[in-house]
């Protein structure tokens, strides 16, 4: 019996986007002979499965990290949504996590810069250190940790501002800067990293909501990185764009990389294969794998993992 498994490559800035997100739409996925799953044909669900999981396999820490999640839990009131995760993110690498829809990657994700905060009946215990800091600390004051540890949500979210102050805003608040011309300098720079300069060079004073789709999300991208974050957590950033939209921004991620950690939540595993150095897979709020993002693709070590990514449940 033969199964299916998506063939990891990586982004190459290509000059005609058009054709980049053409070639990316019509990739195939190769077969590829399947392991035993025994569990899985002894009619076990994947969430009796799931909820037996005790240990992530793989190799969910790393050396060098930046981020490092202990024994992590987030209850909703009474309900468990993340198990006892222990993750590492390496400093510049990108970390996609996948999994089914409501499996908890998000709820993670958020964790991350304690975005969870915002929910009332939110708790998380465990521990996140940053660079050996703990971001739950009682004493610590979340402003600055959002600065450090920026994020890109799901939709665009433009402020109600021109594009210039968008990008400015930040810099603005945190006090970065004292002079005008040092602001100019933050937002070309930053509109230049997120690939958008040459497009609102002519029209800054505009709204930033006037952008197309993908603009808008390039736009908040380059919001995130004016205030020089060490971090970008990024939340199904192209589910709302148009493929060569989303091939702009996966070249923007690659680019990106070079100077930042990144961890993307993705419901595309294509997208999570072709930007991400490593892949964590999560299910029913555990964390059940996570490896070199070829190794998940190719050669996944549980069954649960090779499952998903093959397409017998999502």
């Amino acid at each position: 019996m033969q199964e299916t498994v998506i063939e990891p490559t990586r982004i190459k800035p290509q000059a005609n986007a058009a054709q980049e997100a053409s070639a990316r739409s019509q990739q195939t996925i190769k077969p590829t002979t399947s392991k035993d799953t025994s569990a899985m044909k002894s009619n076990r669900s994947p969430s009796e499965i799931a909820e037996s999981v005790t240990k992530t396999v793989g190799k969910p820490l790393a050396d060098n990290a930046k981020l490092s999640m202990r024994d992590v839990c987030v209850h909703y009131d009474q309900k468990q949504a993340v198990y006892d995760v222990n993750l590492d993110i390496a400093e510049n690498q990108v970390v996609a996590l996948i999994g089914p829809s409501g499996c908890g990657k998000s709820t993670f994700l958020r964790c991350m810069n304690r975005m969870n905060d915002t929910i009332d009946i939110c708790r998380v215990s465990g521990s996140i250190q940053l660079d050996g800091m703990d971001i739950y600390d009682s004493k610590l004051d979340v402003v600055p940790l959002r600065a450090r540890v920026g994020m890109v949500f799901q939709k665009p979210n433009p402020f109600p501002k021109s594009i210039y102050d968008n990008v400015a805003y930040g810099p603005r608040i945190h006090g970065l800067v004292n002079r005008r011309t040092d602001l100019d300098e933050i937002v070309e720079s930053s509109l230049r990293r997120a690939g958008l300069w040459e497009e609102v060079k002519d029209r800054l004073a505009s709204p930033g909501t006037g952008l197309s789709g993908g603009q808008q999300q390039r736009l908040c991208i380059a919001r995130t990185i004016a205030v020089s974050p060490e971090v970008i957590l990024m939340d199904e950033p192209c589910s709302a764009l148009d493929p060569i939209a989303t091939a702009k921004i996966e070249e923007l991620i690659a680019e990106l990389s070079q100077n930042f950690t990144i961890a993307i939540v993705t419901h595309s595993m294509q997208q999570a294969a072709r930007v991400s150095n490593r892949t964590a897979y999560f299910h029913l709020g555990r964390l059940i794998e996570v490896n070199e993002t070829e190794k998940v693709f190719t050669n996944p070590d549980h069954e649960l993992t090779e499952s998903y990514i093959t397409g017998r449940f999502g």
